[in-house]
């Protein structure tokens, strides 16, 4: 019996601590972990977050770029963090959803080593095309590649761009051929000069060369419609139903951190998401504005790696 109320008496003091570590939170500056490198749209998204919070729980919330192995390195420094709030990390589609069947190994486990906070916010891709396409839609674009193959290949600047390709071609089966890129900048110019019709990308990159006239968008890979190029069916709704590749960014702390800390968080940026200032912000960021609980998070995240983990074993895709 002494054992066991030296036990209780021990959770209560823990539970205690947990409780006031929460109410004077934030009592030092709050880390916030981006593994890509300053000035890409996950790290200025970042900012604006880590800006609001600051002044919404009176504390300095700041950003660490730690670029490196596709997200992996500033993840994997988030992960073997202490649990104690003071550091999180923007966790991203990749690092958090497909990275996990791109590498060989991996130095995290995108689930076990986290606890989710929430979704900030989501961006589609966009199928584009060279101007001088005959076609206008989902249907024109497979009928051109069935009836002459090299008529449709495609640009794929990125892992994404190669996932929404693999997809699209496993669900129409169109004799598509997709031409890998480094970058958005050297796919774009070839498209734009006419060596490849097609080209997907994010609809970040996109928008400016179809407001240009550069490019014309034949479909968005949303599941609906996006403010970001108005206008634009989504694939679903060109005869795929259920089609939907987005990429995405939310808010991640080191596993076993005080729930309390992670609710109070989750609370103050479902505020920030909601203020026409930031949302505004964050549409011209090329951000679809997210929200929703830590545990809409959580089965989130599992659904998108069970969607994609068979899909690019199939495919055979590896990180390049």
């Amino acid at each position: 019996m002494k054992f066991l109320s030296n036990l209780a008496t021990a959770a209560l003091g823990v539970a205690l601590a947990t409780g006031a570590a929460a109410q004077n939170y934030p009592h030092k500056p709050v880390k916030i972990i981006v593994a890509y490198q300053a000035g890409q749209g996950t790290d200025v998204a970042t900012r604006l977050i880590a800006d609001q919070l600051g002044k919404a729980l009176n504390g300095n919330f700041y950003v660490e770029n730690k670029p490196g192995a596709g997200g992996n390195l500033g993840t994997e420094a988030a992960a073997r963090s202490a649990p104690d709030g003071y550091t999180l990390t923007m966790g991203t589609s990749a690092t958090h959803g497909v990275n996990q069947f791109l590498y060989q190994t991996m130095p995290f486990d995108a689930e076990k080593d986290f606890d989710p906070i929430i979704l900030i916010g989501s961006f589609p891709m966009v199928i584009a095309a060279n101007p001088s396409f005959p076609g206008n839609s989902v249907h024109d674009l497979i009928a051109a590649a069935k009836s002459n193959p090299k008529s449709a290949d495609i640009a794929m600047p990125s892992t994404t761009a190669r996932i929404v390709f693999e997809f699209f071609k496993a669900q129409t089966g169109a004799p598509l051929f997709g031409v890998p890129y480094k970058g958005s900048a050297s796919a774009m110019t070839d498209v734009m000069g006419g060596q490849l019709p097609l080209i997907i990308d994010t609809v970040t990159a996109a928008r400016p060369q179809v407001a240009a006239g550069k490019l014309k968008a034949i479909a968005v890979t949303s599941l609906k419609p996006t403010e970001l190029l108005p206008g634009v069916k989504t694939v679903a709704e060109q005869g795929l139903p259920g089609f939907e590749v987005i990429a995405w960014n939310a808010l991640y702390a080191p596993k076993g951190t005080p729930k309390e800390i992670i609710h109070l968080l989750n609370v103050e940026i479902a505020k920030i998401l909601t203020q026409p200032e930031t949302r505004q912000k964050l549409l011209t960021l090329g951000f679809e504005v997210g929200g929703g609980s830590p545990e809409d998070l959580a089965a989130f995240g599992r659904a998108e790696r069970r969607k994609w983990g068979p899909l690019i074993q199939t495919a055979g895709i590896k990180a390049e």
